[in-house]
């Protein structure tokens, strides 16, 4: 920094105030590389231009701020909690280069096991790598959790970061060496289903450590808070806060792995149960929904690895008949989805899943039949006993009540019939709102045609002004007026809630 400008520095900190502010500390572009707080601005900013105080200090970082330090400003406030909570607002805003570095130098260890790997371990790091990983922590006194890790290791017979497991003839792994092997109580040779369980208790300990910490923390911040030592609440504060982040993440994370077993072993159960060539990685499940015969429509859910696809759910309205008939229903839509498939050459799924029993299999059987494709593995659901239907000369068969396979099918066909209803739902919906036009005083049969022709709803038309309304042919500014009046007088409708998705 140039002479005349150390010598502006040191004129403006005779300047402030001994009272509690927030400083900033600028380069000589004009940016903000530092923001701090102070009891007493004035001793705490003069302390940054002390002659030899760079030299004096050991931290690379710390001296490479004072050196680009080039100006500052300063926000006086009334109290130092308010500074504090000014500084932590101004560094959230401004994110300056220097709190950062200093923030990830203070990042409390965590404890990460990697459970991709065969023999997952439990090491230490700072930083979340992979959302893979299950995380503990942080944990703010190393030498603790470091005692703590040995403890568990101890006790469950677990690999940290150390320690060279070696693989014998019989598919078994050697924990530790011939030495060590005699610290530990636990057997040193073990199979690979033996060590993870040995992990899930050692992740269940932890997570007990977790909370235990997470309480002492809550009482130790209250007593620096009551102490009005206010850094120290803070800094327990951002701790509290993490930790609180990590034991959701956890949950999160117990909640889909546990999730993904039983997916797996639902797939796993109706491959053998249907006896399909390999997991039905992809399902496709067909509803028809209907009033009296109106309204008749059909969709298809589909299930990626056991869990709802949205992206690929499709809804059809009939097209080639008018009235109620489930099986003609079925075999159009049936149809009308693999017609195209093998048109685009996209693969089919691995099992159709059918709602309906023998009548509604043999109407998709027929579909297929007539479009010239080889049908996939291909079941009815009959609801009334939850009877699984097959379009061969296999005999009905019925799961268990909690199989999880059939709890798979039950989901599929459930989502289906939601599906369906909605659609079905949403057209009744925009045809009532439509024959609201029925009952316009005037408004015969020629004008009801022109403003629909003219707005293309009646969602349109209702949210057009009376000027735009008289627009439409045959429409004069006196009817306009009047029809506007009476459609906001009669609405109570809502638009549909669901966005429009794919058709077939």
């Amino acid at each position: 920094m140039p002479a005349d400008g150390s010598v502006k520095l040191k004129e403006k900190v005779r300047a402030l105030p001994n009272e509690p502010g927030v400083y900033l500390m600028k380069d000589r572009l004009g940016r903000i590389i530092y923001v701090g707080k102070a009891k007493m601005l004035k001793k705490r900013v003069s302390s940054y231009f002390q002659r030899g105080r760079a030299r004096a200090i050991a931290q690379p970082k710390i001296k490479a701020l004072i050196s680009h330090i080039h100006d500052f400003d300063t926000i006086e406030v009334k109290s130092e909690p308010e500074a504090l909570l000014l500084e932590s607002n101004l560094i959230k805003q401004w994110k300056p280069r220097y709190n950062t570095d200093f923030t990830d130098d203070k990042r409390f260890l965590l404890v990460r096991v990697d459970l991709s790997l065969e023999l997952p371990r439990f090491t230490l790091t700072r930083i979340r790598k992979d959302q893979r990983s299950r995380y503990f922590g942080p944990f703010p006194h190393s030498s603790m959790l470091r005692k703590t890790l040995s403890q568990m290791r101890q006790k469950f017979g677990v690999l940290l970061a150390d320690g060279i497991p070696q693989k014998q003839t019989d598919g078994r792994w050697q924990l530790y060496d011939d030495v060590r092997q005699d610290i530990y109580s636990h057997d040193n040779l073990i199979s690979t289903t033996g060590y993870r369980h040995r992990v899930e208790q050692a992740c269940e300990f932890l997570q007990g450590k977790s909370r235990e910490w997470l309480e002492s923390l809550r009482n130790e911040m209250q007593t620096a808070a009551t102490k009005l030592h206010f850094e120290k609440a803070a800094e327990l504060r951002d701790v509290i806060s993490a930790l609180e982040g990590t034991l959701h993440r956890t949950r999160k994370f117990e909640r889909d792995q546990t999730l993904l077993r039983s997916d797996n072993e639902a797939l796993t159960t109706l491959e053998k149960e249907l006896k399909l060539s390999g997991l039905p990685q992809n399902i496709e499940c067909f509803d028809i929904s209907h009033i009296s015969g109106t309204f008749v429509v059909a969709s298809m859910v589909h299930f990626t690895e056991g869990r709802p696809d949205k992206d690929q759910y499709r809804r059809f309205k009939i097209k080639s008949f008018i009235g109620n008939d489930d099986y003609r229903a079925m075999e159009e839509v049936v149809g009308r989805r693999y017609r195209r498939l093998a048109k685009e050459n996209k693969p089919m799924p691995d099992l159709v899943v059918i709602d309906g029993g023998r009548g509604q299999i043999a109407a998709a059987l027929k579909a297929f039949i007539a479009i010239g494709v080889e049908p996939p593995a291909l079941i009815g659901l009959a609801k009334k006993h939850e009877t699984i239907i097959f379009p061969d000369e296999r005999d009905p068969l019925n799961l268990s009540i909690n199989d999880p396979g059939l709890n798979l099918l039950q989901r599929l066909r459930d989502e289906a019939h939601r599906f369906a209803n909605t659609y079905n739902a949403d057209l009744r919906s925009k045809k009532l709102r439509e024959s609201i036009l029925d009952d316009v005083p005037g408004l015969g049969p020629k004008r009801r045609v022109a403003l629909l022709t003219h707005f293309g709803s009646i969602d349109k038309l209702r949210a057009a002004s009376a000027l735009d309304i008289a627009h439409a042919e045959g429409i004069g500014p006196k009817f306009a007026a009047e029809l506007h009046t009476y459609l906001h007088r009669e609405s109570t409708s809502k638009k549909p809630a669901n966005p429009e998705l794919p058709h077939e």
